[in-house]
């Protein structure tokens, strides 16, 4: 059963956005999506300040990035970054559309947030955001982000839906080549596979907001379809863009993953935290009752949506071991 103030949220996204439709072209499908995003989207907290920079890759494209900063850090210990990758099935999304998680993730911690505006599909398919985001963290390990004063903090990476695998294979992808540094790994309603994971992918496979054939839909866009065919020949996955088929689940760090009742990848993060937990780490799972795939939009209105935004806070501001003052008091 949906929760009440999420039924009322869904039906003002329905009048906004009418969903994923895979008959418009991306650019349409990114313009609509930005306007509904800006619709919900409440102005800067007022304790937050934003900068925008661009970084290089070394292939020579540009990354935008934004970082948020709570002003009240002035009289805190400066101890920690949080890397924050968006969601959008990676055909969708930008700086601007997550603001509103990102922003207030920065004014109830206190942590400085950099957004990473990664390359989309379907003009740049797997594994390039993939890439894109892997680079931003090895950057930002070495102090190498062109933003002030973050080369001491310790550094933690986050995101939701795509951008939960984003953050997921980085730190896998970290741990397989001996690079240490990240202090925790915050998912939120996770897209860690290529199909999801059962029971949730048929029980939920018309979740409103995200139903089972979105899914399908932002793979194909940025996988290739069922793997994609490249010179006629069946191309694969790039594994390590695939964490829940990883062949090692140790060696991580501390992870939260946040399911939520109503989406077709809520058991994604479920058997992401078994697997990490059985081989020996430590990963926390937190379900949404009657919450659906991207309702941290509705943080001012819902119940649920404030008690899952909490959980994150709470969650990177006690795994950043350089983070020591006394934590801010979450809004609602």
């Amino acid at each position: 059963m949906l929760e009440p103030e999420i039924a009322a949220f869904i039906e003002r996204t329905a009048a906004i956005y009418a969903g994923h439709s895979t008959s418009l072209p991306p650019s349409e499908q990114r313009a609509i999506y930005e306007r509904y995003a800006a619709a919900l989207t409440p102005p800067l907290p007022a304790d937050v300040i934003a900068e925008d920079a661009v970084f290089r890759a070394s292939a020579g494209h540009l990354i935008r990035l934004r970082l948020y900063r709570s002003r009240r850090k002035a009289s805190r210990t400066r101890g920690g970054t949080v890397l924050y990758f968006h969601g959008g099935g990676f055909v969708l999304g930008s700086l601007e559309s997550h603001q509103i998680v990102t922003a207030r993730i920065a004014a109830d911690t206190g942590l400085d947030v950099i957004a990473v505006d990664y390359r989309l599909a379907p003009e740049h398919r797997a594994p390039a955001a993939h890439d894109d985001c892997l680079e931003v963290t090895l950057a930002a390990l070495d102090g190498r982000l062109p933003f002030d004063s973050l080369a001491e903090n310790a550094l933690q990476l986050a995101g939701d839906s795509a951008g939960a695998n984003l953050a997921a294979s980085a730190a896998m992808r970290l741990r397989d080549d001996g690079v240490q540094g990240v202090c925790g790994l915050a998912l939120v309603y996770p897209m860690l596979g290529t199909e999801p994971q059962m029971p949730a992918r048929e029980s939920e496979a018309h979740a409103p907001m995200l139903t089972l054939a979105d899914v399908h839909a932002f793979r194909d866009l940025y996988w290739g379809e069922r793997g994609g065919k490249r010179g006629g020949e069946r191309a694969p996955y790039p594994a390590w863009t695939i964490p829940i088929d990883a062949a090692r689940f140790d060696g991580l760090p501390p992870t939260l993953a946040i399911g939520v009742e109503h989406d077709p990848l809520r058991d994604d993060a479920r058997v992401f935290v078994e697997r990490v937990n059985a081989a020996g780490g430590h990963a926390q799972l937190w379900i949404g009752t009657g919450l659906v795939h991207g309702c941290w939009r509705a943080l001012e209105s819902s119940p649920g949506v404030q008690a899952l935004h909490h959980t994150v806070c709470q969650f990177l501001e006690s795994t950043n071991p350089r983070f020591t003052s006394e934590p801010l008091p979450h809004s609602a």
